[in-house]
């Protein structure tokens, strides 16, 4: 026996053998219900992943509501009402502007390039400095991922932007800024909430997510045109949030354990939304009258144009907005070289 042999042996032994340590209990509320796919499976995802590898912490899901009300998750985590939060940082845009650049950027990253500016650019530590710098005590963790969503679900065909003129629709993020540039009244409800205001007539039109998401809460009953691409969320970021006490009274492993479980979450939540949406489309136009529609080349247009000027304007009103969209430009401006030579050209038959 070797001697790196005989001490994995004899650690192996001594773990085995030495009195379990007391878990760390963490009750974490989740943004999403879990009878939610994709969306809320990444949250019971997590949980089951960190339970699975630790020995050190156990977490405890609840469903929105349960704990606070999905939008309240933020300020919960950080007073230390609550220890944990799986959400995504596009809730708290009306109180940090930046807040959204780390969730969903309209005409910005896909999945792939998202990533590579949170974990190899300078995303992450600019995500940690956002919490830091408004006051919240709270440590951050990207912990899922999806690709884009679909643009929206209309009760009438939307043929030019005088169509858009006047209608209520709920809209979340930095595409809500958008839609209001384009004379549209947005409010940012939560996924249970929006099926009954669209029912009573509160609100006209709604984007929430996937198609296999948006089928589980019913737009498709009082909405029949479902529209896409997703300009205004090519890829959608979810963080997992920790009171930072609790953090950092956690040990290096402990901590290390909840980073590669959400590393983990990241490429199943990413997987199942790949894998599972298709279906859902087909049902929607062969069992339940959906007619899918995709934007005209001058809708897109219009629509780039208005988020070129919400983020002049955001810019030029927040310094720290200011900072995080120039980093991510410059870093979208190497990764183009790369993007725009590698890729095959879509769609593809």
């Amino acid at each position: 026996m070797t001697i790196r042999t005989f001490a994995i042996a004899a650690a192996t032994s001594l773990a085995l053998t030495a009195p379990a340590a007391a878990q760390e209990a963490f009750e974490m509320t989740s943004a999403f219900g879990k009878n939610l796919p994709i969306l809320g499976t990444a949250a019971v995802g997590f949980t089951e992943k960190i339970n699975s590898i630790s020995n050190d912490v156990e977490f405890e899901h609840f469903d929105p509501g349960e704990l606070v009300p999905a939008l309240e998750a933020l300020d919960a985590v950080s007073s230390g009402s609550v220890d944990a939060a799986y959400t995504t940082s596009g809730y708290w845009q009306g109180k940090i502007p930046a807040a959204s650049l780390f969730a969903a950027v309209p005409f910005g990253p896909e999945a792939g390039e998202f990533l590579a500016w949170m974990l190899y650019g300078d995303g992450a530590e600019l995500f940690q400095r956002m919490y830091d710098e408004n006051g919240y005590n709270v440590h951050v963790i990207p912990c899922g991922i999806i690709a884009p969503e679909t643009s929206g679900w209309f009760k009438n065909e939307i043929n030019g932007l005088e169509d858009l003129e006047g209608l209520n629709m709920r809209f979340f993020g930095l595409g809500a800024e958008v839609m209001q540039k384009l004379g549209v009244s947005t409010s940012l409800l939560a996924g249970g909430d929006i099926f009954p205001a669209l029912e009573r007539g509160a609100i006209d039109a709604t984007e929430f997510s996937m198609p296999r998401i948006d089928a589980r809460l019913g737009f498709h009953n009082i909405a029949k045109y479902n529209y896409f691409p997703g300009w205004h969320q090519p890829a959608t970021m979810f963080e997992l949030l920790i009171n930072k006490d609790r953090w950092d009274d956690l040990d290096e492993v402990a901590q290390n354990q909840i980073q590669i479980a959400c590393m983990a979450n990241i490429t199943d939540n990413f997987a199942e939304g790949e894998a599972t949406n298709f279906d859902a489309m087909q049902e929607n136009v062969e069992k339940n009258g959906v007619t899918i529609k995709q934007w005209s080349p001058e809708m897109l247009d219009a629509f780039e144009a208005a988020w070129v000027e919400v983020a002049a304007e955001l810019a030029a009103e927040d310094a720290f907005f200011k900072e995080v969209w120039d980093n991510l430009q410059e870093f979208r401006a190497g990764y183009k070289v790369w993007n725009d030579n590698i890729y095959l050209p879509r769609p593809r038959n």
